[in-house]
């Protein structure tokens, strides 16, 4: 039999996998915030659509929540974009289509996620050194995220973003260009 789950207070909590895990939304919830020495190493943003109601750091000049719904407004600026994970798809899309920021995600390179919204679309990508630790909603740092990350920058102006950050990491540029079945298409 194994021992009940608590957490630091000694209040049981359901068992759960890391962020990073295969299983999506794993964690039961979509608000990881992103840890502030990355927002700090890369410069202010102009908006973040998709930022937490309550905040304990700021990563934009402005800030979308749920409450303004952050898809159905215009964008302007240099778009930071720590996306829900379990809707990153919708998020990705439209920073693609505005084509001036950075987002943030887990580096699973094989995803659908990535062949429909990133190869195609990035124009250079930062794959972070070890793994990023995220913070909850109330600023408390979580633990180790369960997987790589990737900063995805959409164009010149965020690639110059990322090759000019002292993060740690491989900096690729793309083409942005198809191969294979979608080339011949």
């Amino acid at each position: 039999m194994t021992s009940p789950v608590v957490d630091l207070f000694g209040v049981p909590q359901q068992p759960r996998r890391a962020m990073g895990s295969h299983d999506n939304n794993s964690a039961g919830h979509d608000e990881w915030l992103t840890p502030p020495e990355v927002i700090g190493a890369l410069g202010s943003f102009d908006l973040d659509p998709c930022s937490p109601v309550d905040r304990p750091w700021p990563t934009a000049r402005e800030h979308y929540t749920i409450a303004d719904n952050g898809l159905t407004l215009p964008w302007h600026g240099l778009v930071w974009v720590n996306p829900p994970y379990s809707t990153a798809s919708k998020w990705l899309a439209k920073l693609s289509a505005h084509g001036d920021g950075i987002a943030l995600l887990f580096a699973r390179t094989e995803t659908q996620l990535f062949f429909r919204h990133v190869w195609p679309h990035a124009t250079a990508l930062l794959f972070l050194e070890g793994r990023l630790h995220f913070h909850y909603a109330n600023g408390r740092r979580a633990g180790n995220s369960g997987a790589p990350s990737v900063l995805v920058a959409y164009g010149d102006r965020a690639a110059e973003v990322l090759a000019g950050t002292a993060l740690a990491g491989q900096l690729v540029s793309t083409s942005a260009r198809p191969h294979g079945n979608e080339a011949a298409a």
